[in-house]
């Protein structure tokens, strides 16, 4: 698979995730590990089959330390962004969680054979700007008896990002074990709704419908999808691009009627659109090249 349609991939998930807020919201009054264990059991069904009708059963079958990654990554983050959730006031806890682009950006450089160039840097930080005005623009005002969320949401960020790039020196890992790894953190969740969580079942059609929007999409395909990506993709430009995941999650909202469109959304989208361009120079560049037709010969004299 070349890196382009890689990266392609990359962007599936970024997509799929700007529905979690919409799907979430829909979903009723399910506890957050509740709602953890059952579509993370769904996203992990989803994985098993398509591992047993591929019949690479041998993708299971991993050294520890990529099971702890695996496990550590999808439950470890989640675990933390549910406690930033419970412990600090929704938008603050996602402000401060929305580090994690940049620190892919800045990680990645870490990676043998990647070299981290200006150009990514200045688009992640242009991507946080944004994220931070639509934030502001929300009225986020961060007060210190929530520090202990804000902690955990921060926390979540450093997991998932570390858990993305220390994915790509798994490259020979093949993408089927994340049903594993799916699957392991819908018990780990399941274990904690029974130890933290009073037990609340979706009310009506609707609410399981968008339960189960969760799991097919934005916590079970998308995984799989963010896999490929940080793997095989450029993933400078995917952590940069991940930036388009709160604004897409607030125009969805929108449409959906649960929020409101203002001045401050749109200059963010203008931000993160700016810094995803200045990210993927390279990429464009690249393609540019590639399509444009050779230069003529040049006849030689004798």
């Amino acid at each position: 698979m070349s890196p382009q349609r890689a990266t392609l991939f990359g962007f599936a998930a970024i997509l799929m995730w700007s529905l979690l807020a919409l799907l979430t919201v829909a979903s009723g009054t399910v506890p957050p590990f509740q709602l953890a264990a059952l579509t993370f059991a769904l996203g992990g069904v989803i994985g098993a089959v398509w591992v047993s009708r591929s019949g690479a059963w041998g993708a299971l079958r991993q050294k520890p330390q990529v099971w702890l990654l695996g496990v550590s990554g999808l439950f470890g983050y989640h675990a933390l962004y549910f406690l930033a959730l419970r412990l600090a006031p929704p938008a603050e806890a996602g402000l401060l969680n929305y580090f994690w682009p940049l620190l892919i950006v800045l990680f990645s450089g870490l990676l043998p054979g990647e070299h981290l160039r200006w150009h990514s840097i200045a688009g992640g930080l242009l991507g946080l700007a944004g994220t931070v005005i639509l934030f502001l623009g929300k009225g986020i005002a961060p007060a210190l008896e929530y520090v202990a969320g804000y902690s955990a949401a921060f926390c979540a960020a450093f997991i998932w990002a570390g858990y993305s790039v220390l994915s790509r020196r798994f490259v020979g890992v093949p993408t089927a074990a994340v049903a594993g790894f799916c699957l392991a953190t819908a018990l780990l969740a399941a274990l904690c709704h029974v130890a933290f969580e009073t037990t609340v079942w979706p009310a009506n059609a609707g609410q399981w419908l968008a339960v189960a929007g969760l799991g097919i999409g934005p916590v079970g395909i998308a995984f799989y999808a963010w896999d490929i990506g940080v793997k095989r993709g450029d993933i400078r430009l995917l952590g940069v691009a991940s930036y388009a995941a709160p604004i897409l999650s607030t125009f969805f909202l929108v449409l959906a009627g649960f929020a409101e469109a203002s001045v401050a959304l749109w200059f963010s989208a203008l931000l993160i659109a700016s810094g995803g361009l200045l990210a993927a120079k390279d990429m464009l560049r690249k393609k540019v090249r590639a399509s444009s037709p050779p230069a003529p010969a040049q006849n030689r004299r004798s």
